[in-house]
């Protein structure tokens, strides 16, 4: 009983942790476009975005390692306070500039818990089905976080400002720390020492994804040959040192033999594409409803709320589901239909689409996400070694990280672009002022716009508008297509046995 007990309240403590980086991931979105308007940088936009991904993605090896090697409760403490902490600089963030580094900050401890919390899962429930039925926890409280948070990201910023889009993090933050600290245990698989850090590989990785994700951040812009040359060689040359270097490497942060295993290939592809796919939707999305349909905060939230909420019913269905079939492969199929569908009805929105019609594709969304994510962590886990949970567990959350960092990147680069396209097309001296898009999202300046530009300005206004939409709309066929892709990649997916007594192998 007293085993129970503690488990509960371990379980309770990782759950405080996901609501706090579910809550901060879904409240952003909606928040972003006003942040946009009042710090104004539109042109770092899907900087906020990628900057945290960007040291989520570099840290979650490194601490997916170290916890394996020596446990991993103090390290998901030293995530708590970190990512609280850079909440805190967040909010109070004067300029944009400031609020990307302050993100990047929180990125750090955003990838520490991530991987330190999910990998303590099966620490404490070695067996699949237990801890498929102890996730059902996990599913609501990121489930429960997810529903609020884009309705409460709109509220706060509505009525509250932006800054408490961050400062909500505080009391979840320092109600997490208190259960972690007191109920999760310390956890050590390996009884050999603790084998010392692959710091050159750290080192690598982290040159090569921040010099290659500068080069695409640079591409459309038309930048000197010179100067685009620079980060894509660095990050190129840095990507053959690192896989020299872990191929000889006698303890490697990124063990190459993981990455070529038939079993794992798939399923880390699969988690690329997703977190390209997903945050596309989840960053994207609310710049429609606000600078494409002229939504407010609140009524934008309100939008993506059922994304968010179709997620844990679809985590809370799989959980029901997944344990009863033979072969539990078929759920990766469902998901990715759904998810299709959804981003297939958004690339045809428009701001006269009824509010409703647009919920139900945000539904099938994240019913479609609900039945993807959960089962390529819990079959990655099923296909690991024991001692490498903690590894393996940080690979599919680091291939998640690059694609939301690519998804937000190139979405990023492309969605500017078409829209800096369909401004240069009107046929008006005064549309050059609709370029920085904060217009379409602050309803101060559009008024102003409007009044300024005299006759023809809510015309230009309304035009503007539609070229943001347009520009959007491309962003979500090509989510579309990568989605089409991955219903081929599934078929290399090898069958998944959970029923028998250990999942996961030593």
């Amino acid at each position: 009983m007293e085993d129970f007990r503690q488990k509960l309240f371990a379980m309770l403590g990782l759950c405080f942790v996901l609501v706090m980086v579910a809550l901060d991931q879904t409240v952003i979105g909606t928040a972003l476009p006003t942040v946009v308007a009042e710090l104004k940088g539109f042109d770092l936009y899907a900087w906020v975005g990628t900057a945290y991904l960007l040291t989520s993605v570099i840290t979650v090896p490194v601490f997916g390692k170290l916890g394996d090697e020596h446990g991993r409760k103090s390290f998901v403490l030293v995530a708590i306070v970190l990512f609280t902490l850079a909440s805190m600089l967040c909010g109070m963030a004067q300029s944009m500039l400031q609020l990307v580094f302050a993100r990047a900050l929180q990125g750090f401890g955003g990838g520490m818990l991530i991987i330190t919390s999910f990998a303590s899962v099966p620490d404490l429930f070695p067996e699949a089905r237990e801890r498929l039925r102890w996730q059902v926890l996990f599913s609501t409280a990121f489930g429960l976080a997810n529903a609020v948070g884009p309705s409460l990201g709109g509220y706060l910023t509505q009525y509250w400002g932006w800054r408490w889009v961050f400062f909500v993090n505080l009391p979840v933050g320092m109600l997490s720390l208190f259960f972690v600290w007191k109920y999760l245990p310390k956890i050590r698989h390996l009884e050999r020492p603790p084998t010392p850090l692959d710091w050159p590989g750290a080192m690598l990785v982290a040159l090569t994804l921040g010099f290659l994700q500068l080069f695409v951040e640079w591409l459309p812009q038309n930048r000197p040959v010179i100067e685009m040359l620079l980060p894509g060689a660095i990050g190129t040359i840095s990507l053959i040192a690192l896989i020299k270097w872990e191929l000889r490497c006698p303890n490697p942060i990124l063990p190459l033999a993981m990455i070529t295993n038939r079993s794992l290939l798939p399923l880390f592809i699969l988690s690329l594409m997703m977190g390209f796919c997903m945050f596309a939707v989840m960053y994207y999305a609310p710049l429609m409803f606000q600078g494409g349909f002229g939504l407010k905060p609140d009524q934008a939230g309100l939008l993506v709320t059922p994304l968010a909420v179709s997620i844990t019913v679809g985590s809370i269905i799989n959980g029901r589901i997944v344990t009863r079939l033979a072969v539990p492969n078929s759920m990766l199929y469902a998901g990715l239909v759904l998810f299709c569908a959804s981003s297939l009805a958004l690339a045809q929105a428009q701001s006269v689409t009824p509010h409703a019609l647009v919920a139900l594709y945000m539904m099938l969304g994240g019913l479609g996400l609900g039945l993807l994510m959960p089962n390529l962590t819990l079959f990655v886990q099923a296909s690991s070694p024991r001692a490498q949970l903690g590894v393996s567990t940080a690979m599919l959350q680091s291939m998640r990280m690059i694609g939301g960092m690519l998804g937000t990147a190139i979405i990023g680069a492309m969605v500017s672009n078409t829209y800096a396209d369909g401004i240069r097309n009107m046929a008006d001296s005064r549309a050059g002022r609709l370029l920085d898009p904060q217009i379409l999202v602050n309803h101060s300046l559009a008024a102003k716009f409007t009044l300024d530009a005299g006759q023809h300005g809510a015309m230009l206004l309304v035009h503007a508008r539609m070229a943001m939409v347009g520009a959007i709309h491309g962003s979500f066929w090509i989510v579309s297509a990568l989605l089409i892709l991955a219903l081929w990649v599934v078929r290399f997916v090898p069958p998944i046995n959970l029923h028998h007594k250990e999942s996961t192998r030593e």
